[in-house]
């Protein structure tokens, strides 16, 4: 096919899903250079996004736009105004599935079932059936159809000054020391949560060990209760972080040493920064969804706590099979990695 004029990539949530999904623009943009991009997303993701290099439009929607019929019309003009060539599902979902099929695009393309769910595969002209294994790299063979293979996705993030500058002038007031770990105890799910008396172990071990301060991030109330135990419990070796914005968490995870956290938003926004991340891995396995990148590692539970797919929502015990002395251990491997490259 001749080079498209503009791809329309549709991603619409949460932060995690569309961080995974910025390779496939990075991708795109480096195989047609002239190419117009644009990205729908949902809400506070769209902040990852903005001022990205590979992304030349965003198209920001409001939670719950599927249900009025004015932001249904509205994202209808804008698309049509755009007049995508080809528009890339990344979601395979209903909400996705109309958003494709409102690009008017006449390429459109999407994961074939049973990866698309909710009837979203009826949007695409081509479905693509992946067997490769990472949330990222599935989402980069979604190019396939264009003739684009990324053989080495990555996500080239832009910087973002103005919370480079909060971030920089406040761990200045704190006098660390040593550029600091961040710990991350918040999760989408409460499946993927790992103890706060855990992650507080952590801290006064890195402490001990390498005379490491922890930094402890969060956002809302519960995540703040979470980190403020943490930070009791770490006997002086971790503070409370500030409030954040996605792009102060950003350039705060630029500025530190190591992110620790399970699977979760902030996590894949430290890794695609290029941030080493240490990621806790339970009812989701870290090959499929872990941080993305040779600089990164996972820690797991035992095979057997594992659970089923159906079950990752509910299971209670995985996360609790990791040891504190596993991720004392993968700190220290990404450590040494890193001094001796």
């Amino acid at each position: 096919m001749h080079a498209p004029r503009s791809i329309v990539i549709v991603k619409l949530s949460a932060i995690g899903d569309v961080l995974h999904g910025v390779p496939v623009a990075v991708a795109a943009k480096r195989a047609f250079p002239d190419c117009r991009i644009g990205w729908v997303v949902e809400g506070r993701a769209a902040d990852v996004l903005a001022g990205h290099p590979a992304i030349d439009h965003l198209f920001r929607m409001p939670r719950g736009w599927l249900k009025s019929a004015a932001q249904v019309l509205s994202l209808k003009r804008q698309l049509r105004a755009f007049a995508a060539d080809v528009a890339v599902d990344l979601q395979g979902l209903l909400k996705s599935g109309v958003a494709t099929w409102l690009s008017g695009a006449p390429i459109r393309i999407g994961h074939a079932r049973p990866t698309s769910r909710e009837h979203a595969w009826l949007a695409y002209t081509h479905p693509v059936d992946t067997t490769l294994t990472h949330v990222v790299e599935r989402n980069c063979d979604l190019l396939s159809p264009l003739g684009v293979v990324a053989t080495m996705p990555a996500f080239e993030m832009p910087h973002w000054p103005v919370s480079r500058l909060r971030m920089q002038h406040w761990l200045q007031s704190q006098r660390l020391g040593l550029p600091p770990a961040i710990i991350n105890p918040g999760a989408g799910w409460r499946s993927k949560l790992w103890p706060a008396e855990r992650f507080a172990a952590v801290a006064r071990g890195l402490h001990r060990r390498d005379g490491i301060p922890s930094v402890v991030a969060w956002a809302g109330d519960v995540e703040k209760a979470a980190a403020e135990q943490i930070v009791a419990e770490s006997l002086g070796a971790a503070i409370l972080a500030p409030q954040t914005t996605l792009q102060d968490l950003g350039e705060l995870a630029r500025l530190a040493q190591v992110f620790i956290s399970s699977d979760t938003g902030p996590l894949h926004l430290a890794a695609a920064v290029g941030t080493p991340c240490v990621g806790l891995f339970g009812p989701v396995p870290g090959s499929r969804n872990g941080p993305y990148g040779r600089q990164h590692v996972f820690v797991e539970p035992a095979a057997p706590l594992r659970p089923n797919w159906d079950d990752r929502k509910t299971d209670m015990l995985s996360m609790h099979g990791i040891e504190v002395d596993a991720v004392l251990a993968a700190v220290k491997n990404l450590r040494a990695r890193s001094q001796a490259a």
